[in-house]
């Protein structure tokens, strides 16, 4: 085995972002395991992966209902012996204004975004102190910065990562453990068309803003270069990166745009 190559475990890894980061980490050969509930969806994108160089193994689970996450750390650790890299990607996002969104979707949207990957997570430190270190990347979003129209509950699971990844940060860098906190803007992927209405049903349309967005594959290249440089954070986006400067130095300015925004483009 080449004592460079990497255990990279990647959940929501059956399209968008997840897909594209597990490509990419292929062809530099290294071990993927994949995640996410869509067997089939899996076993294609382990087939383009282990074409690229990579060695691929299938973990199938689902985040909103992670019963036993500490069964599924030992699982994944049996396919190759370690894990370096867990890149948490799975997550769902809704298109609903607060008032008009269930308590059930509510839940749902941070079962998925914010409970499974803090079980999967805290599941998998003690391997990592054992193994003298390793690294989570957490795909948040520029959401997990700031609020915005039509995703109350999603900005609230993002900005909720921000601040327990953090504290684990904290307390575990004496043991060599990293945290990447990956914010990505308008990407195109399905995200949208996977979104959810505030009644739990399937928006199904892709935004103006997703179509217009950066590919999957460049923010792929950039979330693989922010690990390997353990950067604390990276936000990938376009003219949209320019919210976060205003949100962290020119409130009053960001509010007065922010509100003026159409949130479905």
């Amino acid at each position: 085995m080449d004592i460079n190559s990497k255990t990279i475990w990647i959940t929501g890894a059956s399209s968008g972002i997840g897909e594209a980061v597990a490509m990419h980490y292929a062809a530099l050969g290294h071990t993927i395991i994949l995640s996410a509930r869509r067997q089939t969806e899996l076993e294609r994108v382990a087939d383009t992966c282990q074409t690229l160089g990579g060695k691929c193994y299938i973990l199938p689970l689902d985040l909103a209902d992670l019963k036993h996450p500490e069964t599924l750390v030992q699982e994944a650790l049996a396919f190759s012996g370690k894990i370096d890299v867990l890149v948490n990607n799975g997550g769902i996002t809704q298109r609903s204004l607060a008032a008009e969104t269930s308590t059930e979707v509510v839940r749902k949207i941070m079962e998925v975004n914010f409970f499974g990957q803090v079980a999967l997570s805290s599941a998998l430190v003690p391997h990592f102190i054992k193994a003298g270190g390793g690294q989570f990347a957490v795909l948040s979003s520029l959401t997990g910065i700031f609020g915005y129209g039509l995703r109350s509950t999603y900005a609230a699971s993002k900005h909720a990562l921000h601040g327990y990844f953090e504290s684990l940060a904290i307390e575990n860098f004496k043991h060599n453990i990293h945290v990447t906190m990956v914010c990505p803007g308008r990407i195109l992927t399905n995200i949208s068309i996977n979104a959810v209405n505030g009644d739990g049903t399937n928006y199904g349309k892709l935004d103006e803003g997703q179509k217009n967005g950066v590919d999957a594959v460049t923010c792929a290249k950039k979330i693989v270069r922010a690990i390997d440089r353990k950067k604390r954070e990276v936000l990938i986006g376009k003219m949209d990166l320019l919210m976060v400067y205003f949100k962290r130095y020119v409130p009053s300015l960001f509010f007065k745009i922010v509100v003026r925004l159409d949130p479905t483009k």
